[in-house]
């Protein structure tokens, strides 16, 4: 199967805790041959210490300069600038049952290991705190996005299930 023109180098990949941002992002790396840029990467350094916000900045700043990526991670404070920068953005609004589910699958799945995506020394977990954040996301924080993303001037593409974002995605490919 032949690539069609993908017509972004940089583009954002946002959604809730275990909406599978991570997961899409590489697809979306590989398939257009971006560099994929994972922020919780950035943010954590091994057993789960957190870096300053001005180190994340930094390292941040580093990454939106580069001429193409596939950036997925939430850090709802460095949203606009990271939207200024992308070409667009893909939103998976999975809802928080389904994003449940699916992180504490992969915390099984990656039980006492730390996934491909994730800072080393970091192993898997859903504590208390996560699971709040998943629990709480399409209340406190979608409406936050979608404001963002459509005040914006830039391409944005919401996808309510993964399915539908993967179809997006193999709309570029040719037959």
């Amino acid at each position: 199967m032949a690539l069609l023109r993908f017509p972004y180098r940089k583009m954002l990949v946002l959604g809730n805790g275990g909406a599978g941002k991570s997961t899409f992002a590489a697809a979306a790396g590989e398939a257009f041959s971006l560099p994929v840029v994972h922020l919780d990467r950035l943010w954590w350094l091994p057993g789960w210490v957190n870096r300053t916000q001005e180190e994340f900045d930094a390292l941040l700043a580093e990454e939106l300069a580069k001429p193409a990526w596939v950036m997925d991670g939430n850090y709802h404070r460095t949203l606009p600038v990271r939207l200024a920068a992308a070409d667009a953005t893909v939103f998976l609004d999975i809802p928080a049952a389904e994003c449940l589910k699916s992180a504490y699958a992969r915390a099984e799945q990656y039980a006492g290991r730390t996934r491909p995506d994730m800072a080393d020394g970091c192993p898997e977990r859903v504590d208390a705190e996560f699971e709040a954040f998943i629990c709480d996301y399409e209340e406190r924080v979608r409406p936050c996005v979608l404001a963002l993303l459509s005040a914006g001037k830039k391409p944005y593409f919401v996808f309510r299930t993964r399915k539908d974002a993967y179809d997006w995605l193999e709309s570029f490919r040719g037959k």
